[in-house]
């Protein structure tokens, strides 16, 4: 049996396409050689054990060899094989997927096989690297072994071959410009990227392995040793097995693995596991947060039944948990595809919609049964919650079970909770709640301090994206606000019923408000004379809320358009009851500029506005008032 013959193809010439623009990285033939290999293993492993394949599985496992002096990469497997008939149906016709159609012939107990790949396309990835391919192959069916060789064009031969194991040898010869994947270390870097966690072992070489001295070894006998298979991968990878059937331990040495080079311990993990109405495995991990909502992302790794396919699951993962660190392993989410097509995807919707259910669950737990634990993660954890009630409405539901509200006095709160606990006191006079916040304990202690003595609590609130979430609270409970500490006088801040009678009349009050006005010379600044408490500042600097959230908000992306670019503007308030006021306004012009000039100076300072000139300025004339 010896013949020749013209492979099947659907377009004319399809060698330059394939070599071109089947995969836009050429090394992605080695995932695709060796996940065929991994299908053909685990199909014969399904037909023995229904009784379809009378053979002797004996070492299940696929070799990787090179040979550098004849150039070939050769992937070996004892599987499944091919018969002439099969090779002319799934090789020649490239057309052809001979996995689906193993599935629709066995799809009642197939199921749990773990059966990944594709004839085809995938197969023919090898001539991205190669001038010429070469299959062994004997099926385990009583059938002779056959060859086939292709040199990159559409011409190939088909011939009886020696072969008596069944099974399939892949050689490629390697193309002068490929050569780098003759070299072990590049062989090696791509298996531990793709084919980490193959089910089926993967020997790549052999290496030394250090045996126990026997009893009667003296001390300085070196250890015997002895070559064993280098096997590459991990069949058994813990994201494949129960969550009853591991410990918290597991999960650790499961991290380490996947990220040999990060030495902090995940804050915790959540286990995904369903198989209706999709398949889904996995395992995700939270790590501790910086402040960069960029630096954090794609680090979680996409499988198909054990096959890397990207660390990039935009589209397929929600947004916020894009933060996390792990693994997904999904049959169901379809691969090269736009990322709006993704986002479309019926399956793929319901996977992201499921992992998010999972992970608000798993908070919830987690803060119900240690909430101890929980208060002292959640700076290491806050970015992700804030940034899922941002962007996932579902996840925002249920985020009122485990989301925290801090306060500078290290206090935590539910959203229950707190509304709970600023009660009536905080309510203003038409009887919306507003809640205080500061960003910075220390730059706004005095703006806090005034808050505490008003029995008032103040919530800490530092991260990059509070503002967004503070307006979507604001939008979705009902008559509440947020407003920071140091953006009014604490009297502005929940305006109550009663007015504060102004020691000076209009007149002195317009005037007041001229000369400060004239003192400062500045368009950033607004000047306010208004009537508080005597014991209250004279002086005082304040940034309304709206101005300094749009900002903020614009900074981190979104807000209103071109509010990024406006002048930082200011209120400067003044006391029109305080004693230092009333001393002000019977100065003579001389003195009063005087008085002025230093009281908004300790105003600025007190808000870290007064900077370079203006700061020595001021310190100059401080020593010259105290001698």
């Amino acid at each position: 049996m010896s013949q020749k013959g013209t492979i099947n193809v659907a377009v004319e010439n399809i060698f330059p396409l394939i070599k071109k623009f089947l995969y836009s990285d050429h090394e992605i033939f080695l995932r695709e050689l060796v996940s065929n290999a991994t299908d053909a293993t685990l199909k014969l492993k399904h037909l023995a054990r229904i009784g379809e394949a009378n053979v002797e599985l004996g070492d299940q496992q696929i070799e990787i060899k090179i040979d550098k002096e004849a150039k070939t990469l050769s992937i070996i497997d004892r599987g499944i094989g091919m018969t002439e008939d099969e090779v002319q149906k799934y090789i020649n016709e490239v057309a052809f997927s001979g996995a689906e159609e193993f599935l629709e012939k066995y799809k009642d107990t197939a199921q749990d096989s773990g059966i990944i790949g594709h004839f085809g396309l995938g197969f023919y990835s090898a001539f991205m690297v190669a001038d010429k391919v070469e299959i062994i192959t004997k099926s385990f069916k009583d059938e002779p072994a056959v060859h086939w060789t292709c040199d990159g064009s559409p011409q190939y031969t088909l011939e009886k071959a020696d072969k008596t194991e069944f099974g399939t040898e892949i050689v490629l010869h390697i193309s002068e410009d490929e050569t780098e994947f003759l070299e072990d270390h590049r062989i090696t870097e791509l298996l531990n990227k793709y084919n980490k966690f193959m089910p089926v072992p993967i020997k790549f070489g052999t290496r030394t392995e250090t045996l126990p001295k026997p009893e009667d070894a003296k001390e300085e006998d070196p250890a015997p040793t002895q070559e064993v298979d280098n096997i590459i991968n991990n069949p058994d990878p813990a994201w494949t097995k129960q969550p009853a059937d591991l410990e918290d331990q597991d999960y650790k040495n499961f991290y380490r693995e996947l990220y040999p080079m990060q030495f902090e311990e995940p804050l915790f993990h959540i286990h995904l596991n369903v198989d209706y109405p999709f398949n889904l495995t996995g395992i995700l991990f939270f790590p501790k947060m910086t402040g960069d909502l960029n630096i954090q992302k794609d680090r979680i790794q996409l499988y198909q039944n054990q096959v890397f396919v990207t660390d990039n699951v935009e589209g397929i993962v929600p947004e916020f948990l894009t933060m996390l660190r792990g693994v997904i392993d999904s049959p169901d989410i379809p691969l090269n595809v736009s990322r709006s097509y993704l986002q479309a995807d019926g399956a793929v919707k319901k996977i992201s919609s499921y992992i998010t259910r999972k992970v608000a669950d798993k908070l919830k737990s987690l803060f119900n049964n240690d909430r101890e634990g929980f208060e002292k993660k959640w700076n290491d954890i806050k970015l992700v919650i804030e940034y899922g009630m941002l962007s996932e409405e579902k996840f925002f539901e249920k985020a009122d079970a485990f989301a925290l509200y801090p306060t500078v006095n290290d206090t935590f709160f539910t959203w229950n909770e707190l509304i709970e606990k600023v009660g009536e006191l905080q309510k203003d006079k038409d009887g919306k709640t507003v809640l205080l916040y500061a960003s910075n304990k220390e730059e706004q202690d005095s703006y806090i301090t005034a808050a505490h003595e008003k029995g008032y609590e103040v919530l800490l609130l530092d991260s990059p994206i509070v503002s967004h979430l503070m307006q979507k609270l604001e939008t979705s409970k009902e008559n509440i606000s947020f407003a920071r500490v140091d953006a009014d006088h604490i009297d502005n801040l929940i305006k109550k019923e009663e007015n504060t009678v102004s020691k000076l009349n209009e007149e002195e009050q317009e005037q007041l408000k001229t000369a400060v006005s004239d003192v400062i010379a500045s368009t950033n600044y607004n000047v306010q004379v208004e009537a508080m408490s005597s014991d209250a500042a004279p002086f005082m600097i304040t940034q309304p809320e709206f101005m300094r959230r749009m900002k903020e908000m614009q900074a981190t992306g979104g807000g209103m358009m071109g509010m990024g670019n406006m002048p930082d503007m200011y209120n400067l308030v003044v006391n029109s009851n305080h004693e230092l006021i009333s001393k002000i306004v019977a100065a003579p012009d001389g003195k009063k500029q005087e008085l002025i000039k230093q009281s908004v100076d300790l105003a600025k300072l007190s808000q870290g506005l007064l900077k370079g000139k203006d700061l020595t300025d001021f310190i100059k004339r401080s020593y010259d008032l105290v001698n």
